[in-house]
């Protein structure tokens, strides 16, 4: 005798419809009638199934699951799937016919090294081989797979990076795990290793323009102008209609280019392995001109740091002063030029670009009341206002 088991429950407005035992040709027809009972009952509700507690499937019960999606009229969600019944679904074809999720494996980060804290979660190290990223937000488990194809696609364009070979639950989270064996990140060799900040710099900034000068197929990308534009509307708010339109005028003539662009690349996103370097966090990846990722470059060594002194050591771990120096190095290291003039021309339009994300980036998480976020944005508005008309563009070539 084939034991199964069909059960529902109501969550958030929809119906959740459980499956638990073996489903197959002996009782394919009496699940299927179970399921269009559930269904008839709840009328126009959003159907999902769990399969935490299917132990096997059939080719019949697999008919009923895609009899239901018809009736739907959508690919129906099954997720919780154990491994060896999503071989099933696989091998049938059924993964592209139904959205199937597997079940994901549950671990603990407690007493775990912090290796970095980013706006969207915390990357811990599980072991001397093995880094997770743990997700702040509800929608943790669509970046995940959004961020693994972002790195596909960053990895084929010839940036070496690090893909996620697993999901797992961490409480009531989810992570995406990466193996990285003894590696470590520009940040912590900075802070290991304070007097080889030159060479450490030199490295990280030479890497940046590799990573910059590798092409993408168009469209494969969003566009980092796009995202800026974007940051501007949010600052808009702080700045005169008149400076907007001029700022507006100058990201608009940057052209477009299908190079890789990070959006985050501080030194805690490029990763040393076996003297290689490689970036992480790709869920800001897009496509565009060099300047889109160095403005991340001001904003975070430099931006944070000028009003906050104490931020820079509570953020990266490393003195104000060593802070600034990774700003101002990286740039002469980027373009390899010890052109005074040329730096400071180079340096006043990255600024330009990030004062405008610096402006969105606090306008979104710090607290307006605060005395801190007025002085950023008091100071950051004079100096949007004297170098957009000092600097004719924001061409970097």
């Amino acid at each position: 005798m084939t034991f199964w088991a069909v059960t529902y429950k109501q969550t958030n407005g929809q119906t959740i419809i459980g499956l638990s035992g073996r489903i197959d040709s002996l009782n394919a027809a009496q699940t299927e009638k179970e399921i269009t009972d559930i269904t008839e009952k709840f009328p126009g509700q959003e159907i999902s199934f769990d399969a935490e507690e299917l132990e096997y499937i059939s080719s019949a019960g697999l008919r009923v699951l895609l009899k239901a999606a018809k009736r739907a009229g959508k690919p129906l969600t099954v997720m919780n799937v154990s491994r060896n019944v999503y071989d099933i679904f696989e091998t049938t074809g059924f993964t592209e016919l139904l959205d199937v999720r597997k079940a994901y494996r549950t671990i603990s980060v407690e007493g775990c090294e912090v290796i970095g804290k980013g706006f969207y979660g915390t990357v811990y190290r599980i072991d001397p081989e093995t880094i997770v990223k743990v997700y702040r937000s509800p929608e943790s488990l669509s970046m995940i797979n959004n961020e693994k194809r972002l790195a596909k696609i960053a990895l084929v364009a010839g940036v070496p990076t690090a893909i996620s070979y697993d999901i797992v639950r961490v409480g009531s989270s989810y992570g995406s795990v990466f193996e990285l064996l003894n590696a470590k990140s520009f940040n912590d060799l900075l802070i290991e290793q304070p007097e080889n900040a030159d060479g450490i710099i030199k490295q990280y900034a030479e890497f940046l323009r590799l990573v910059n000068s590798q092409t993408v197929p168009e469209g494969r990308l969003d566009s980092a102008k796009a995202k800026c534009l974007g940051y501007l509307d949010d600052a808009a708010k702080y700045i005169s209609a008149e400076l907007y339109e001029r700022l507006k005028d100058m990201l608009s003539a940057i052209p477009e280019r299908h190079n890789v662009v990070h959006g985050d690349a501080q030194m805690k996103n490029v990763m040393l392995r076996d003297g290689e370097p490689m970036m992480i966090d790709m869920d800001t990846l897009a496509e565009g001109d060099a300047i889109f990722d160095l403005q991340s470059i001001y904003v975070t060594y430099f931006a944070f740091e000028e009003d906050e002194p104490s931020n820079s050591m509570n953020f990266l771990g490393i003195p104000k002063e060593l802070a600034v120096k990774v700003w101002e190095d990286s740039i002469v290291h980027y373009f390899g030029t010890t052109d005074t003039a040329r730096i400071s021309e180079l340096r006043d339009k990255i600024t330009i670009v990030g004062c405008i994300r610096f402006l969105s980036l606090i306008d979104l998480i710090t607290d307006h009341d605060t005395e801190l976020f007025g002085l950023r944005v008091k100071r950051t508005t004079e100096r949007l206002g004297e170098l957009a008309y000092k600097t004719n563009d924001l061409i970097l070539e």
